[in-house]
């Protein structure tokens, strides 16, 4: 075999002879061993649907809603209580003159649950879409720009950022609206409220908003018995049909006319330059959608079989497999004994017949006119040279010398 050991053939068949199972000696064991085998067929069964269902669930990217929290704090420069009572303006170089700067920054919060990504932390402004910071100043006093926007920006023209910092001169305490856009994944809507009291949802993604209605029709049975295609209007629905029925493949454009960005995050927050900066930042706390990557690695690690564990439900099978294998040929040996016992002569002679059958079918003759040789090979000499022809002839005559004593008339 080219040097290589042929690999052992693997046994697959566990059950075991009919006669032991219908042996009342081993009527209750066998029950149980075949209540086993079925419970194990079933369990097999049911962890191939489930990884199967995990294998499509993982081509749809799993979402989670997480918690991301927003400081915003502020800092002041050139003060009058920072100068001690004294005017160190510079109109010409704009040294020294009072000005002050709101700082913005995010993080998203750990799952207290959940073991922290090994994935690098994403920056604040990737949660981002848009964000605008609204400043309520007197525009002819201060004419540098009361409304700051920042729109993200694919590429490089906007790179990700911990934070956004707006700096602007000034000695008064001044008011700010921050207008924040978060980036959810997957894209949320609004819901409209005839579509949002039909279904008890307020805000929710297009897949999800299209899997609440289907739901909500399979329970309530809005299904046409005849077409199975078209759906019926309940007085729920009816606002938002239209029609007393439509097709199924219209749902979607309906939907869509009740679906509306959502409403952005108002953060209040007042810079007061006249004093020192608070010693910590106020917080918010604002949920996102995000990419379950914690749950998609825990997903593909139960597709992927154990090797450790592979291998020990292996040995097991394979152990089964041959504690089977010997009960059968235990079973065998049995029925072998059983018949020598009950009948010697007759089942040597037996015996001696189908080793018959079995040599003809090796030579490739078939029986005829009572021979067990092919005649070719009884008129050879050498063929009675044989070493098993010794043996066979003392077999033959200890079988005659038997029946003679059994029957001395017959001599």
């Amino acid at each position: 075999m080219d040097g290589k050991a042929a690999k052992r053939r693997k046994l697959t068949d566990k059950n075991i002879p009919n006669a032991i199972l219908q042996s009342a000696d081993f009527a209750q064991d066998s029950a149980m061993y075949q209540d086993l085998l079925a419970i194990e067929r079933k369990l097999d069964w049911t962890m191939t649907r489930k990884k199967v269902e995990i294998q499509e669930s993982l081509t749809r990217t799993p979402t989670t809603t997480r918690i991301l929290r927003i400081f915003i704090n502020h800092t002041a420069s050139s003060q009058i209580w920072q100068t001690g009572g004294e005017e160190m303006a510079n109109i010409e170089t704009g040294d020294g003159i009072p000005a002050w700067s709101l700082r913005i920054e995010g993080r998203l919060l750990e799952n207290a649950n959940q073991k922290k990504d090994k994935l690098p932390s994403r920056k604040f402004s990737t949660f981002i879409k848009k964000l605008v910071v609204e400043l309520d100043r007197d525009p002819t006093l201060y004419p540098d720009g009361n409304i700051v926007e920042w729109p993200r920006a694919t590429g490089n023209q906007n790179p990700v950022l911990d934070g956004f910092t707006v700096r602007r001169t000034g000695d008064s305490s001044t008011n700010v609206r921050i207008v924040l856009y978060p980036d959810h994944y997957p894209d949320q809507f609004k819901v409209s409220p005839e579509l949002g009291e039909a279904l008890n949802i307020k805000e929710d993604s297009r897949l999800g908003v299209m899997q609440t209605l289907w739901n909500y029709i399979k329970i309530n049975n809005l299904q046409d018995k005849a077409d199975r295609k078209t759906i019926r209007a309940d007085d729920k629905l009816f606002p938002i049909f239209g029609v007393d029925q439509v097709p199924f493949s219209r749902l979607p454009d309906l939907v869509n006319r009740h679906l509306a960005p959502p409403d952005p995050v108002l953060l209040y927050y007042k810079v007061d330059p006249t004093m020192p900066s608070p010693e910590r930042p106020m917080a918010w706390d604002i949920e996102v959608k995000v990419e379950d990557t914690s749950m998609k690695s825990r997903m593909t690690v139960l597709v992927q079989a154990n090797k450790e564990s592979s291998q020990t439900l292996s040995k097991l099978d394979e152990e089964i497999t041959l504690r089977a294998q010997s009960l059968h040929n235990s079973h065998l040996k049995r029925t072998f004994l059983q018949s020598f016992a009950k009948n010697p002569s007759e089942f040597i002679q037996t015996w001696l017949e189908s080793q018959s059958r079995d040599l003809e079918s090796v030579l490739g003759s078939g029986p005829s006119d009572g021979l067990t040789l092919r005649q070719e090979e009884l008129r050879r000499s050498e063929f009675f040279r044989l070493p098993w022809v010794e043996e066979a002839v003392a077999v033959q005559e200890g079988l005659r010398l038997t029946d003679n004593r059994r029957n001395p008339s017959g001599q």
